[in-house]
């Protein structure tokens, strides 16, 4: 099992199709093979931009041993949690254990408006029921469920649960889990238009997104920016901007394809109900990228800085 330390960034992955809707598990190696090259800390499968709504579990439970397999040892593998019931979210975590996961990524309730105390409840059985490290999903945009703090101190008596993706899109509750919490939870911002500011802010990783088009940049911007170099990672963050606002648009899916397919790692192909974009809406995204890869940065040597980075957040905890 690979050592998870909730720190650095995860690449929430796409899952690749081809042309008739199969999973091109081909594509999807080299995707995750340039993730690695680029150092990324361990990745995320069958999130929201995986398609995770569309995939069977048996394409679940094969994307999960495909990625260990090529990951090994050397790179946690996050399954994602994202269920209607707490049943099958149980039997889906067990799955993933089964299938080599060294992590599991947790969203609340899909589809019910689940209240606080169910929505902690509904934790607290995963949690109850496997081994494994859990990261809870807090994205009340998109999901309805706000994980409050208090809910958070309900869930800290169970050691497995050990980080939270903040995605509230208000930067200063990574300050306020810090301030009720210290580093009881790792803090990962899941929003990349507020990955530099919440990295500043003392998150101790990034689940990305663009990241599945361009793994350098982000890994450059999370490393400069724990060792210290504000202005050289502040100088690739606005570049990256409007790139990253792709991640917040209900099509992040079709959009982030549309970007791994320019930089040779993905392709567009999506699964319906999800269309190819077309017409203004796809020649304003391919306007975003062009413009983007026209001016794309040289980056400074950045992979050397991984010790350097651990040692600053050893230091700030």
């Amino acid at each position: 099992m690979a050592n998870l330390s909730w720190i650095g960034v995860y690449p929430a992955l796409l899952t690749p199709f081809k042309h008739n809707e199969e999973i091109d598990l081909d594509l999807f190696a080299l995707n995750m093979k340039a993730q690695i090259e680029a150092g990324v800390d361990g990745i995320v499968i069958g999130g929201s931009l995986g398609e995770a709504s569309t995939l069977q579990n048996s394409e679940k439970n094969q994307l999960a041993l495909y990625a260990k397999k090529i990951c090994g040892s050397h790179l946690p593998v996050i399954v994602n949690i994202a269920e209607q019931s707490t049943r099958s979210a149980i039997q889906a975590a067990e799955e993933a254990g089964q299938n080599g996961a060294d992590g599991l990524m947790l969203l609340p309730p899909m589809r019910y408006s689940a209240d606080a105390r169910e929505t902690v409840e509904y934790f607290k059985a995963v949690a109850t029921s496997s081994s494994l490290p859990i990261m809870i999903y807090n994205n009340p945009v998109d999901y309805k469920i706000l994980v409050t703090l208090d809910m958070f101190a309900e869930l800290a008596a169970f050691p497995n649960i050990q980080a939270v993706k903040e995605s509230t899109r208000d930067i200063s509750n990574v300050t306020r889990m810090f301030n009720r919490f210290g580093n009881r939870f790792k803090i990962l911002t899941g929003v990349d238009p507020l990955a530099f500011e919440s990295l500043a802010a003392g998150a101790d990783g990034w689940v990305a997104g663009l990241v599945d088009a361009f793994p350098r940049e982000t890994v450059a911007i999370f490393r400069l920016t724990k060792a210290g170099k504000l202005k050289e990672a502040l100088d690739i963050y606005r570049w990256f901007l409007p790139l990253l606002e792709l991640d917040i648009h209900p099509k992040l899916v079709q959009y982030i394809k549309l970007a791994a397919q320019a930089t040779g790692i993905g392709s567009e192909y999506v699964r319906a109900p999800r269309l190819l974009l077309e017409g203004e809406e796809r020649n304003r995204v391919v306007r975003i990228i062009e413009t983007a890869l026209a001016n794309r940065p040289a980056l400074p040597e950045y992979l050397h800085l991984k010790n350097i980075a651990l040692q600053a957040m050893e230091n700030q905890s």
